[in-house]
């Protein structure tokens, strides 16, 4: 998919990193892929309809809201993020959700939140929807946050119109920010309707699920069916427009948070056991075969340049 932004980084001291985004989108804790940085990044604020907007590149560690951040500033904003370029794993409200390019998850600055990243550059737009204006339109519908299918139709005219609004004129972005709430709604009334699409109302919850259990060995394609009242056959005919199978989602989210928890702790090999475990892996020979082939080296390596303060994965 075409990225709608482009930004230019630059190797730059973590703290300044830090800042920018403090100044831009308030305050959050920023991990760099090796301690102490430097790492790639850079943090840019636009408007686009009137509307304050970040454009952000990094390939940190990971990002996170912490209750500190939120006491120490407030969040007036829900944050429409955009992935652009790279993956990200979104955790908020109990669960973990994974945003490929074009993915789009709205963001609640009240709540705790973080940003998985495994060090790989990543490029995200976050518009910043002031927070009375969204509930005074629509109600409570996103608080905790939540993601937009992409296999809702909205989704494809939210992005027309998200790409209108960063190529356009102000006067013609006013409009345009006006068509973007118009648009939000329409999609927020669909989720509340009871006459809502079921095959969505089915992948919504599927990747709750996976979310919530992917720490569970035991949980699987087969139980997910089973937790979601259908048969195999029809959870994977769900996924076949994702263009991967709900097992491969699953395994996938497992290595992300693998692969963060390794480089983010001084790790001995029993304590890499101990890891697999943690996030889902019932046998360690898939463990470190799916792992390779994903980052190309293997959990071992990961934790000892997390010892050494390692090079950043690109």
């Amino acid at each position: 998919m075409k990225a709608l932004s482009r930004i230019t980084t630059e190797a730059i001291p973590i703290e300044v990193l830090r800042e920018d985004i403090s100044q831009i989108c308030g305050a959050f804790q920023i991990e760099p892929a090796r301690r102490g940085g430097p790492s790639h990044g850079l943090a840019r604020q636009r408007m686009m309809g009137g509307l304050e907007t970040a454009l952000i590149s990094l390939d940190v560690e990971k990002v996170t809201r912490t209750q500190a951040c939120i006491r120490r500033d407030p969040g007036e904003h829900f944050f429409l993020l955009v992935q652009d370029v790279g993956h990200c794993v979104v955790h908020q409200n109990a669960t973990s959700t994974l945003l490929r390019p074009g993915d789009m998850f709205i963001v609640d600055a009240t709540q705790p939140s973080q940003f998985v990243y495994d060090g790989q550059l990543a490029h995200q737009i976050s518009v910043h929807l002031p927070r009375d204006e969204m509930i005074g339109r629509f109600g409570d519908v996103c608080n905790g946050g939540m993601a937009i299918d992409r296999q809702d139709p909205l989704w494809m005219a939210l992005r027309a119109v998200l790409v209108k609004m960063l190529h356009c004129q102000t006067e013609i972005g006013l409009q345009l920010s006006e068509t973007l709430y118009g648009l939000m709604g329409a999609y927020f009334h669909e989720r509340r309707s009871q006459d809502a699409d079921p095959r969505s109302q089915v992948i919504e919850r599927a990747l709750q699920l996976i979310g919530q259990h992917y720490r569970n060995p035991d949980f699987g394609p087969s139980t997910l069916a089973e937790q979601l009242g259908i048969s195999l056959r029809s959870l994977q005919r769900y996924f076949k427009p994702f263009g991967e199978t709900p097992g491969q989602r699953l395994l996938h989210l497992r290595l992300t948070q693998a692969r963060t928890e390794l480089a983010t702790r001084k790790l001995r090999t029993a304590s890499i056991t101990d890891c697999a475990y943690a996030c889902g892996f019932s046998d360690l020979s898939h463990f470190y075969r799916a792992f390779r082939q994903r980052y190309g080296m293997t959990p071992g390596d990961v934790a000892e340049r997390a010892q050494d303060g390692g090079a950043i994965l690109q």
